[in-house]
């Protein structure tokens, strides 16, 4: 072999070698990579769950209580509902003994107001009330709500978009709010709040204080509703609200007449469609509630002066009613005197419209509408406790769990919190009622919160445990 050979050999046996090592280096490399980044890997954590132990269920939609049963919840969800004993889950886990209470969905308030309800009307129109003051107001009236057993509200006029976001982000503790943002109005409609100084009104007229806070806005024609209909939507309104009819709160609109035309609210019902939701209105009248649902608004907002042939245009169209038990009683809105027999007008159609919607098997939601009076706030449940004038115990809350769910659920893609709701069902979110006592035997116990709500969860966090 010549010197060439073995020198060429040689180098050959170099080149081997060093690529070997190449690999074996690589090779370490890579498993020291691998085990660091598993060692670095933080550990997943497990689930939190909460155990409800002997508790009987008023599931949202049956007429009476089940058996003694356990309903465990993961997380944010009710995981598993059983009569036999739930396996304790891995994690950490927080047991209830019910003892026998009740375990009942969340209530739903299909009609609030939160940035009105405990404010008189005076100082929200104000120049001199601070929007720190207000917000500060909101955010508490968010708290006493969720704390009086209401996890969900609809609201259905007022700048909440802000105390929203807080509560979705944990910052402010409150219910689950679908917001409609501000309510659209016509000039002289239920949501203008001009005197009759700051008229006529140009392009160069500042807007009202109402206006400026988002609590209305006004439009008027068919472009003016289409942008202030997308400037809700943009804002993240879940449905919109117009006000197609004459109201008692308002100084410049008879109850009897209808505001804003057919093309008018054809208008908005088309830019809420486009969003895949929906339009509702304040109307009280046949003649403007039987205008909107021609238009193809979805919802009448109170609808008090109703008659017999809207009843069955409804009932064939599937026209939602969202109703308010409004009565002379303890729970009416202080209203001014010149206001006052228009009040007594919707007070009397009361009693008409429930025996027509009950009649024509509307759907029919329940809600409060409470405004500008911080008296009545508190009161939510016993607004609640007295529709059992018309409906049996079961169905008053039936009504205000599973019935008022699905018409939170025709928000669509808009809906803020997508998953089942006003059910005590496997698989549904969890806001829960621990109840001390049964409210289908007495549904007087809603009415006192503080003593006969034992625990108060909302999307699976506990907000009250008053059991220890």
């Amino acid at each position: 072999m010549s010197v060439n050979q073995l020198s060429m050999r040689s180098l050959f046996r170099k080149f081997l070698h060093l690529l070997l090592a190449t690999v074996i280096v690589v090779a370490i490399v890579g498993f020291a990579a691998q085990f660091s980044f598993a060692q670095s890997k933080p550990a997943q954590t497990p689930p939190t769950s909460i155990l409800f132990e002997n508790v009987r269920i008023f599931n949202g939609t049956a007429a009476q209580l089940s058996a003694s049963s356990n309903v465990l919840v993961v997380d944010n969800k009710i995981q598993t509902i059983s009569q036999a004993a739930i396996a304790a889950p891995s994690g950490s886990l927080t047991r209830i003994k019910g003892n026998g209470r009740v375990l009942m969905p969340g209530l739903i308030d299909a009609h609030t107001h939160l940035f009105w309800e405990n404010t008189p009307i005076n100082a929200l129109l104000s120049p001199n009330t601070s929007i720190e003051t207000l917000d500060t107001a909101v955010e508490t009236t968010a708290k006493n709500m969720l704390l009086r057993g209401f996890t969900s509200a609809r609201d259905m006029a007022g700048p909440v978009f802000k105390v929203k976001k807080a509560i979705d982000a944990g910052q402010v503790v409150g219910p689950r709010i679908y917001p409609s943002g501000a309510m659209i109005s016509q000039t002289s409609g239920h949501g203008d709040f001009r005197s009759l100084s700051e008229l006529p009104r140009t392009p160069t007229t500042p807007r009202n204080r109402s206006e400026l806070l988002g609590a209305t806005a006004i439009a008027d024609g068919v472009d003016e509703v289409l942008r202030a209909t997308r400037e809700q939507l943009m804002q993240g309104a879940s449905q919109i609200k117009l006000a197609a009819g004459g109201g008692v709160a308002s100084s410049y609109d008879p109850l009897d007449v209808s505001q804003y035309t057919e093309s008018e609210l054809r208008a908005a019902v088309e830019a809420a469609t486009s969003w895949n939701t929906y339009v509702a209105v304040h109307a009280y009248t046949p003649t403007a509630m039987q205008l909107a649902i021609r238009a193809g608004v979805k919802a009448i907002e109170h609808g008090h002066l109703m008659d017999e042939q809207t009843a069955k245009l409804m009932a064939e169209r599937g026209i939602w009613l969202s109703m308010q038990p409004f009565l002379d009683d303890e729970d009416a809105i202080p209203v001014l005197e010149s206001s006052r027999s228009k009040q007594l007008q919707l007070f009397q159609g009361t009693d008409i419209t429930y025996k027509l919607a009950k009649q024509y098997n509307l759907k029919t939601a329940w809600g409060t509408d409470t405004q500008f009076e911080p008296k009545l706030a508190p009161r939510q449940g016993a607004q609640l406790a007295k529709m059992v004038r018309w409906y049996t115990p079961a169905e008053v809350l039936k009504m205000a769990t599973s019935t008022n769910a699905q018409l939170l659920a025709m928000s669509g893609p808009r809906n803020p919190y997508p998953g089942k709701l006003g059910v005590v069902e496997e698989g549904a979110l969890a806001d829960l009622l621990l109840v001390n006592g049964d409210p289908l035997a007495n549904i007087k116990l809603i009415e006192n919160p503080d003593k006969n709500f034992s625990v108060i969860m909302k999307d699976g966090k506990i907000y009250k445990n008053a059991i220890r």
